[in-house]
């Protein structure tokens, strides 16, 4: 897949910024393929938008679609307002915010991409509760040879097994890239 310009937009602020937490491959082609395959009317959300690099994969996904909102949650104003630097479509917007403070609030998702500590590492379960029936939730950097401190170790662990439990849930490892997780809410 070609890289959209919407990412290499975004890849250019990370770089100009020194954030090197963007998702990496295989994991934005994945986005903008399972963006793709929202329902009519479909909502995505993003926890932890960073430079916005997830943000224009899923956006990408959405190409040529009006029907369908994205959502972007990012804690940090500063990288807000340099998400705010590229032009994005009417239907896709930023909030600033905690994502465990803002969660309960925003409804239901047909996709989310949890890739902050609020929503994947701590209150997942608020994520999970804001899945709709038949969504997708992706979790990326789940290669546990990626850290090395005990603490991190059993974060990835815990999101592992919460995620591989959840009676609503069915769920995939794949360890590509930084390894995937990625869980269908039941219907």
């Amino acid at each position: 897949m070609s890289v959209p310009e919407l990412v290499a937009q975004a890849q250019r602020r990370a770089a100009r910024l020194g954030f090197g937490m963007s998702c990496e491959d295989p994991v934005g082609p994945l986005l903008a393929v399972l963006a793709a395959g929202v329902p009519e009317g479909g909502r995505i959300l993003e926890l932890g938008t960073g430079t916005g690099t997830g943000t224009a994969w899923l956006a990408s996904g959405l190409t040529g679609r009006t029907d369908a909102t994205l959502t972007t949650v990012e804690l940090d104003p500063g990288l807000v307002a340099a998400f705010r630097e590229s032009t994005w479509p009417a239907w896709a917007e930023i909030i600033e915010g905690d994502a465990a403070a803002l969660l309960p609030h925003l409804g239901h998702f047909d996709l989310i991409f949890a890739d902050a500590v609020a929503g994947k590492w701590t209150d997942l379960a608020l994520t999970l509760d804001a899945l709709a029936p038949g969504g997708v939730l992706v979790v990326d950097d789940m290669d546990l040879s990626r850290y090395t401190d005990p603490a991190h170790r059993a974060a990835v662990r815990q999101v592992e097994d919460t995620l591989a439990t959840d009676p609503r849930l069915l769920t995939v490892h794949i360890p590509a890239g930084t390894a995937i997780t990625l869980a269908t809410r039941r219907r």
